[in-house]
């Protein structure tokens, strides 16, 4: 039997992503944030989350993809704080579908000659589905979310 990995599988817009799950502390529904001043642009603010203040980025802007007028679903997915040196950090995305295992024959690395911003978080691409199991194929884009976060604290200083 091959070996398999279990990640969350998320929407952003009409595309699939996903983060490894071991990062994943917990996923809570939306709620209202409180912006800061000043914060750059991808921070959407802060929540406090049963008694702890958790940063929370707007994970769309991050990555330069459109806003969405989809609304409804929006979810938080709340990290492990050992992802971002011990802070509370969530990420805001539109819609969490479900936590998949996935094979290695699923799992296609992707090239160094991509050349694009997101290329460097793109720990490979997942395919879901073929003809045999009867569903169509689904690309899943698995995004290094810890290279995400550790590149934030880089460039911006502190979250």
């Amino acid at each position: 039997m091959a070996a398999s990995i279990d990640v969350v599988e998320f929407q952003l817009g009409k595309e699939h992503y996903a983060l490894d799950i071991q990062i994943a502390r917990e996923i809570v529904e939306m709620m209202p944030i409180t912006p800061l001043p000043r914060a750059p642009r991808y921070l959407a603010g802060i929540i406090n989350l049963r008694g702890e203040i958790t940063n929370i980025i707007d994970l769309r802007d991050l990555l330069g993809l459109p806003a969405s007028e989809e609304t409804e679903n929006r979810k938080i997915i709340v990290l492990m704080p050992d992802v971002a040196n011990g802070s509370n950090i969530g990420i805001i995305v539109d819609d969490v579908h479900s936590v998949v295992s996935v094979r290695d024959d699923q799992i296609e690395r992707v090239s160094d000659g991509i050349t694009s911003s997101i290329s460097g978080y793109v720990k490979a691409i997942i395919k879901i589905g073929d003809k045999e199991d009867g569903k169509p194929k689904t690309l899943i884009i698995w995004l290094d979310i810890r290279k995400v976060i550790s590149d934030l604290g880089g460039e911006h200083g502190a979250y």
